[in-house]
């Protein structure tokens, strides 16, 4: 599709980081017609060859000919326009100039990019809507999180751009909707009878869904400050992964019915209450060498900030009545990654002890190194009926060696260029989420949540176990390692791996 591509924001670190590698990947496979133009626009005053640097600084790769060749060819097809996000004189300049290069392309759709902060979401609108709003083809508005700080600043943003845009133009962005994993969770579900069949409370003890950073805020204290943990991360990647893992088969493919699949099963959760609600600050790692989040000069002093945040929520309806979904998240831990570990009831006979015949657990590894494994018991090779923890293992890095997994930006803004929808969230859901999450966010702003700090590069607040306890998580003894088990190492009783502690 041939589409003039407007990137508000263009001298951000988002866009830099993420829109303009993803707008050029799509371009580089592709996936964006050669006539497509890129045109960035925001207040830094600068001239193209300094845009022009800055949008290629972080694209991999550059070095072999035929990227060269693409590069140069994407970067003679880019400008930039500056001006102000609240004045209409600004966005008549950005006018002009797209009237210029649809006299070229001889296209009118128009996809404009809003790598923003959310304080200027609504007169940027504005000022796109009354100054550069096209009626000779599509236009599309991609908006970045976050989404309000709570149900009320959500429904406000959601009217103001509900007055000027039509719910099909609007499209709200949450990347992790476009992880190769996050999207692999309906292709897993509706496709195999092995786990359609057993995707209920019959089957399922619970469900942990968890986001670790290795890294703390890094000297981006002062951003993160105003919005915590739970609303960075839980409340929209963590909650869109929930939605996929719990909700009813939608009737079809089509974007309107998945979301109403979605939609249908936030309704039946209630709000997270306090008692069900862990959270962590980190302070310094425990040989000193690493600072704590107060240590941050961007973060206000004596902050209470929460860097972890463990939830619990319970799903009303026939399928997951009793299931509790554990959301975990939190920075300077000691790992990175982001996975979904479903843990199985334990099996009715008493032929094995408990201790030797371990829960299955279904682990979608969405990064790093996507992954799907089944854990399961096993007899140790040999004379006796020892037993070890084994899997069925899909690792993406070994099993599909000629491919490449796309960058979630690049699937999220091809859908967008598509005018796919699906994997995008509809107001009625975000409406639910923070309806969700308001109540007990509006506690922690009041301080009256306790925050407990624990060191940088540890498994978080030293409640955490007691606290996935409490909600029947339950971690066998028998050692295990993944993706290769040693007999030695697994007929020996001791402590689980970092793998199945969390």
């Amino acid at each position: 599709m041939a589409a003039q591509n407007i990137v508000l924001g263009a001298s951000g670190d988002l866009a830099k980081k993420k829109t303009f590698p993803a707008l050029f990947g799509l371009f580089l496979h592709g996936h964006i017609a050669p006539t497509t133009r890129i045109i960035g626009y925001a207040r830094t005053k600068m001239d193209r060859p300094d845009f022009l640097k800055r949008i290629s600084q972080h694209i991999k790769n550059t070095t072999t000919p035929k990227v060269k060749t693409m590069l140069d060819q994407f970067l003679d097809q880019s400008t930039y326009v500056s001006g102000v996000y609240d004045q209409d004189s600004g966005f008549q300049a950005l006018e002009q100039e797209l009237q210029r290069v649809e006299k070229e392309t001889k296209t009118h759709d128009r996809l404009f990019y809003m790598a923003l902060p959310p304080s200027v979401f609504i007169p940027v609108a504005n000022g796109l809507k009354k100054n550069c709003y096209t009626l000779k083809g599509i236009n599309r508005l991609i908006v970045e999180k976050p989404f309000g700080m709570d149900l009320e600043s959500s429904r406000t943003l959601s009217k103001a751009l509900g007055a000027l845009y039509r719910e099909d133009e609007i499209y709200r962005i949450d990347h992790y909707l476009g992880k190769e994993m996050v999207k692999n969770i309906m292709i897993l579900r509706f496709t195999n009878q092995i786990f359609g069949s057993c995707w209920d409370r019959d089957h399922i003890s619970n469900v942990q869904i968890t986001f670790k950073e290795k890294i703390g805020t890094e000297g981006r204290g002062g951003y993160f400050d105003e919005f915590g943990i739970m609303r960075d991360v839980m409340q929209n990647h963590l909650f869109q992964i929930l939605s996929l893992i719990a909700m009813e088969s939608p009737t079809s493919l089509n974007a309107e019915d998945i979301r109403n699949a979605k939609v249908d099963v936030l309704r039946q959760i209630p709000p997270v209450v306090e008692s069900e609600v862990l959270l962590g600050q980190y302070g310094k790692s425990e040989d000193g060498s690493l600072p704590s989040y107060l240590d941050d000069e961007t973060v206000p002093k004596g902050s209470k900030t929460a860097t972890f945040a463990a939830a619990a929520f319970h799903i009303n309806n026939p399928r997951w009545e009793g299931v509790p979904f554990v959301l975990k998240c939190g920075k300077a831990l000691d790992q990175q990654k982001v996975e979904i570990r479903i843990q199985f009831k334990d099996m009715g006979s008493n032929l094995f002890q408990k201790d030797v015949a371990a829960r299955n657990e279904l682990v979608i590894r969405v990064q790093p190194e996507e992954a799907v494994y089944l854990k399961m018991t096993q007899k140790l090779p040999g004379l006796g009926m020892e037993t070890v923890m084994s899997e069925l293992d899909l690792s993406y890095a070994s099993r599909f060696t000629n491919l490449s997994v796309p960058d979630a930006y690049e699937n999220l803004i091809l859908d967008a260029i598509m005018g796919e929808q699906s994997n995008f969230v509809r107001s009625d859901e975000l409406d639910e989420a923070w309806r969700i999450f308001t109540p007990v966010l509006h506690k922690i702003d009041r301080g009256l949540v306790p925050v407990e700090v624990y060191p940088y590069g540890s498994r978080g607040p030293k409640h955490l176990p007691e606290f996935v306890g409490r909600f029947g998580f339950e971690r066998h003894l028998q050692a295990y390692s993944w993706p290769e088990t040693s007999q030695a190492a697994a007929a020996a009783a001791a402590p689980a791996s970092a793998d199945s502690k969390l």
